[in-house]
């Protein structure tokens, strides 16, 4: 049976041809670890777990930048931080600056959080701005996830989140921090989806704790899942 295709970010699992091998699912999960207790030793058992199951990335807040990088060097995981975590209302040039430093830290990607309050008030330019600038900050050094917060928006303002993030080079749209009040939702994630086509990746994020709740995101159109279950969800999966 032959392996996935790519198109572009997106992993596309094609629907009633084929099952999700224990290597596909853990190749498309970034192993997240962004609580604010987490430790050195919990940083680098992280990285451990990402290079042993083949994960994606690792997800770390930036002051674990730089040791993730440090952990999995030559490995092939990549290291992923966060940027304006996890409310998004930190200015423009703040956002900039914590992109920057992560990417100068050797993050090969970062995860930024939407202006949601702009985006509420309509103030689309300033979003638009926002994101533009986190882009052109670690062009070519980094890739760039959008983080909606999709629990606090209304469908519309979901939808036109999905065309600011892509007018502004962004790569992927998330769903959720896992710091608000909902997670990805597979309505949520086949919106994005439909939104983005084959443009964008989608990244479903928050509240994805087992192997049926990952394929369902995948079914519904993510490209990738963020979650701090990971282990549990490839449990049995070596790299």
């Amino acid at each position: 049976m032959s392996g996935p295709r790519n198109v572009g970010e997106r992993l596309v699992v094609l629907k009633g041809e084929r099952t999700v091998t224990d290597r596909d699912l853990a190749a498309m999960i970034d192993h997240t670890l962004l609580r604010p207790e987490a430790c050195v030793d919990d940083i680098r058992r992280l990285c451990a777990e990402a290079v042993r199951y083949g994960f994606a990335s690792v997800c770390v807040n930036g002051r674990f930048v730089e040791l993730a990088a440090l952990e999995l060097a030559s490995t092939g995981v990549k290291v992923c931080s966060v940027v304006g975590f996890p409310l998004g209302a930190s200015s423009t040039a703040c956002k900039v600056f914590e992109a920057r430093d992560a990417a100068e830290s050797r993050a090969a990607e970062v995860d930024m959080v939407l202006a949601v309050g702009l985006l509420r008030s309509g103030h689309e330019r300033a979003v638009e701005e926002d994101i533009k600038a986190v882009v052109e900050a670690v062009r070519g050094r980094a890739i760039v996830k959008v983080i909606l917060e999709t629990c606090l928006l209304t469908d519309e303002q979901k939808m036109r989140a999905c065309v600011l993030a892509e007018r502004a080079g962004a790569h992927f749209v998330k769903t959720s921090t896992g710091f608000s009040s909902g997670g990805a939702t597979e309505a949520d994630v086949a919106l994005l989806r439909r939104t983005v086509g084959d443009r964008l990746g989608v990244k479903a994020s928050s509240g994805i704790r087992t192997r049926a709740d990952a394929e369902r995101m995948i079914a519904a159109g993510a490209s990738r899942i963020g979650a701090s279950a990971s282990v549990a969800i490839c449990g049995g999966a070596v790299s």
